[in-house]
């Protein structure tokens, strides 16, 4: 195998996915030549003269690249420096499970993960406290939407807290902020490391949605010589004044090889299922008057993505409970916007074929579907929009646009990939399965260009190529999400080879 690294020449004895098989070939191995970053052909084996470097796919499968529409990715980078919450099943195992865990550098403890919709037992600051005394200790919810703080915590930080010892919202993202600023050496190590590993999983591009001034972060990083994947980065509303004066454009490339490029504005306009502050058209359940909230105004929301799009930004709308998802339809039927919702986790009936009608992106990460089945069924059982509708998106023309929103769910495409077809994990029947999609959906979904592009590879395509050890097309549950990528390439180079 050539080193990572290098430039491919040709990747020798592949297959093709069935994506792939209305041509010629059929199921016989190819020969697929590259030459200046593209696909110049795709012949039988041998049958063309193999010039220069040479990856031998040994009967692997070659497929586009991935992507990962939806990262945060310093956040994601420093889950490895924090504690595991995801399996605790109450608030006093996740306070004694902190309470047993070593302070990082700076004195903070940090824990990531939980999710307390479910629990038995109630988060209290008195509770917190009893456990953890007086170190700092901060446990951040797996949707990031809220965060339980002991009193040393709200004290470090200047903010006070009620009963509870949970911030929501705005507050607990400030939160979030401030631990993910951490030294940017430390940071941008685990950030490279973080994307290695993707480019492991066949991942060669993401959307980083961090909330904060990513340009600045990016071109450091490029300075240090990162070249792992293709980067769109977001803007938030508080940046878009600066980013307007800088005329930063959606598009625009940071480096001359174009490898890290400015994204859309990004709009977080309700709360989260976990936290239940999701903007709903009924309550949840023991709580008459609530039915989560609007974080940005219908008449803001319009402003900004009209500043936006005439500023040249695309824009990328967090748009949760079935309200929130309507009005994020409106402001995009009423500015002339581009961009995508982000979640689209409980839509309407009556909204769903106007993503297709408007143009609109579904960003969705469907492992959140099999991760948030019980509270689904639960919080939002009284709920008459449709949870995780992705059949019905795809099926009314919808671009649908798959991601791990990591850290919320492991960045992992190909658990992705088998929630969306599946709807199942660890053996459970499968979760509203009238909502799964056909496997090519899911793969094309799962690349740069979303659902519409297909899967398909031909010459004159940009070589952001994976070799695999399955067909992804016609694998089951269980062997989709153990698919291994034995290669990855942007533009032919090697950015993993196992």
């Amino acid at each position: 195998m050539p080193p990572r690294g290098a430039t491919v020449d040709v990747i020798a004895n592949a297959r093709l996915t069935g994506a792939d098989r209305l041509d010629p070939f059929g199921d016989d191995p190819v020969d697929i030549h590259l030459a200046q970053g593209r696909i110049v052909d795709i012949a039988p084996v041998r049958a063309l003269p193999r010039r220069g470097e040479v990856l031998d796919a040994d009967g692997g499968w070659v497929i586009p690249g991935l992507w990962d529409h939806h990262v945060h990715t310093v956040q994601w980078a420093l889950v490895a420096q924090r504690v595991a919450l995801g399996s605790v099943g109450s608030a006093a195992e996740a306070a004694a499970l902190m309470a047993g865990a070593a302070p990082l550098g700076d004195g903070r403890r940090i824990g990531t993960g939980f999710r307390d919709a479910l629990w038995p037992d109630e988060m209290t600051l008195a509770a917190l406290d009893a456990a953890t005394g007086d170190v700092p200790t901060y446990l951040i919810n797996a949707d990031v939407h809220s965060v339980w703080l002991n009193t040393a915590a709200l004290r470090r930080e200047g903010f006070t807290a009620d009963e509870t010892g949970v911030l929501r919202e705005e507050p607990a993202f400030e939160i979030s902020r401030r631990l993910n600023a951490a030294d940017p050496l430390v940071g941008d190590r685990l950030v490279t490391a973080a994307l290695d590993d993707a480019a492991a999983r066949g991942i060669v591009g993401i959307v980083d949605l961090d909330m904060a001034w990513n340009a600045d972060a990016w071109r450091r990083r490029l300075d240090a010589g990162f070249d792992a994947a293709r980067v769109r980065f977001g803007i938030y509303p508080a940046q878009l004044d600066r980013a307007l004066a800088e005329r930063l454009a959606s598009g625009d490339a940071l480096d001359r090889a174009g490898l890290v490029r400015v994204g859309p504005l990004k709009i977080i306009t309700d709360g989260s299922l976990g936290t239940r502050t999701a903007a709903c058209s009924h309550p949840y359940p023991g709580d008459p008057h609530n039915r989560g909230l609007l974080t940005v105004p219908p008449e803001t929301l319009a402003e900004l993505m009209t500043r936006a799009t005439g500023g040249g930004l695309a824009c990328a709308v967090h748009a949760i409970g079935d309200v929130a998802n309507s009005h994020a339809l409106d402001a995009f039927a009423t500015t002339g916007a581009t961009g995508t919702i982000e979640h689209a986790q409980l839509v309407a009936h009556v909204d769903i074929p106007r993503f297709a009608r408007l143009g609109v992106g579904a960003s969705v990460q469907p492992e959140h579907a099999i991760d948030d089945r019980d509270m689904t069924d639960t919080i939002w059982a009284t709920q008459t929009g449709i949870p995780y509708a992705l059949r019905s998106l795809a099926a009314s023309g919808a671009n649908l646009f798959f991601g791990s929103d990591a850290p919320v769910a492991p960045l992992d495409p190909w658990a992705a990939m088998a929630a969306a077809v599946f709807r199942t994990r660890d053996g459970r029947p499968a979760w509203r399965p009238e909502e799964g999609v056909d496997a090519a959906t899911a793969l094309a979904a799962s690349t740069d260009g979303g659902s519409h592009t297909g899967s398909a590879l031909f010459p004159g395509d940009v070589a952001d190529l994976v070799v695999v050890d399955r067909d992804p097309l016609s694998a089951d549950e269980a062997s989709l999400r153990a698919t291994v990528a034995r290669a990855t390439t942007i533009e032919g180079r090697l950015t993993h080879v196992s």
